[in-house]
């Protein structure tokens, strides 16, 4: 585990797009990580930030100025009785996985996820990427099922594993 504070988990700024999408190209690349398939760039990551309200964000691990992973909190629906509920994803850099900064990250994307005042979080994770749903496992997301070939990505049907937390010390958020 990473000394935690050497890594500093904040609110992404203009000057962090490009490693946001360097980081999410490496995903990219793999063909099995996510469903998106062309390379992202600064002006990409630009755009997420310029559409997110005010219940959504998008987080980043630094450590000695270098972006380390990053984590979103998006809305899970616009209709009013989903306003309980978002979905979350987390990403590190290859070189710093297994290290504790996706822990750490983690842990503030839920903290807040409570904040923001959401009650369940949804997770969508390739279903053949057993790392990513053990690390969901161990912060108690658990699985709710798997939607088979829903994507199509590096000529393979792709299955999506959905996990879900519930926060019960997180009240319905007003409407």
């Amino acid at each position: 585990m990473p000394e935690s504070e050497q890594v500093q988990i904040r609110s992404c700024t203009k000057a962090d797009f490009l490693a946001i999408a360097a980081i999410y190209n490496e995903a990219i690349a793999t063909g099995h990580i996510t469903f998106d398939t062309r390379r992202f760039e600064a002006r990409d990551i630009q755009i997420w930030v310029d559409k997110l309200c005010d219940r959504e964000c998008l987080l980043v691990a630094e450590h000695h100025q270098q972006i380390l992973g990053w984590g979103i909190v998006k809305q899970y629906s616009d209709r009013p009785g989903y306003r309980v509920c978002c979905e979350t994803s987390i990403y590190l850099t290859f070189a710093q996985q297994g290290q504790g900064y996706g822990q750490l990250l983690q842990t503030a994307l839920l903290q807040k996820v409570a904040d923001l005042g959401y009650h369940h979080v949804v997770v969508k994770i390739v279903a053949t990427n057993d790392s990513s749903i053990a690390f969901h496992k161990r912060f108690g997301f658990e699985m709710v099922g798997v939607q088979k070939e829903i994507g199509h990505v590096a000529d393979h049907w792709q299955d999506v594993a959905i996990m879900q937390l519930i926060l019960p010390q997180v009240p319905p958020y007003p409407s």
